[in-house]
């Protein structure tokens, strides 16, 4: 199915100084990850909580009001960063972790990883988690697949690297306006939100919360549920 883009409209739409009333999450009911030599990936938690899961890749676009905004919002999300793109400016990603934000893995080149060799794709994996962990002081967990592009080769290499699950995406937000991939336009429990550090970076946040407000939806952290 093709994705349904929307747009969100007042009076239903937050705004920057309103996302503070978004409550916390409820305490995290984890899913251990199974067993084996290819880690999971996940395109949705399968959780019964009302909480949905705001991401963010990349890392090229660094605006000055990014991380105030991330700080007034004060929820929990997971920065998928290119290793060598946020070791130019750590400060500015650093300011993102102190404000609700945690650092994973999403590979040193952002290349398309399916139908490269095992070589090629653990090197993109484990050299980007080794950067980033040298970056940041702190252990990786997770991995997402540059443009969701994966095979099993690239789940045997981040299962190799130590990293515990991929992840792939429910909606996309881009330029404000939420992509569902479902008719029914609207977030559902585990759904995990992709959205990008971009110049839109404002707009985009407030589309995604948004859409979480509306669905009776709260954000919660990736790496609490995990383990």
């Amino acid at each position: 199915m093709r994705a349904a883009i929307v747009r969100v409209a007042s009076p239903a739409r937050l705004s920057a100084h309103t996302v503070t009333a978004i409550p916390p999450a409820p305490a995290a009911q984890p899913i251990h990850v199974p067993a084996g030599p290819y880690a999971p990936i996940y395109k949705r938690l399968p959780v019964t909580q009302p909480v949905a899961f705001l991401t963010i890749d990349d890392g090229w676009f660094q605006l000055p009001d990014d991380p105030r905004l991330m700080r007034d919002a004060h929820i929990p999300f997971t920065m998928f960063l290119i290793g060598p793109v946020a070791a130019k400016n750590p400060g500015f990603f650093a300011q993102l972790e102190s404000s609700g934000g945690v650092v994973e893995d999403h590979t040193i080149t952002h290349p398309e990883l399916r139908g490269k060799s095992y070589e090629f794709q653990r090197h993109e994996v484990c050299d980007a988690r080794t950067s980033l962990e040298h970056t940041f002081g702190t252990t990786l967990h997770l991995f997402r697949p540059p443009f969701g592009d994966y095979d099993q080769t690239t789940l045997r290499a981040v299962h190799d690297c130590g990293l515990k699950a991929a992840f792939y995406w429910s909606e996309t937000v881009n330029n404000g306006a939420v992509a569902y991939q479902t008719a029914e336009h609207r977030i559902h429990p585990g759904d995990i939100i992709l959205m990008h550090f971009r110049p839109a970076f404002t707009n985009d946040v407030i589309a995604a919360l948004t859409a979480i407000h509306n669905a009776g939806l709260t954000p919660a952290l990736l790496e609490d549920y995990i383990v």
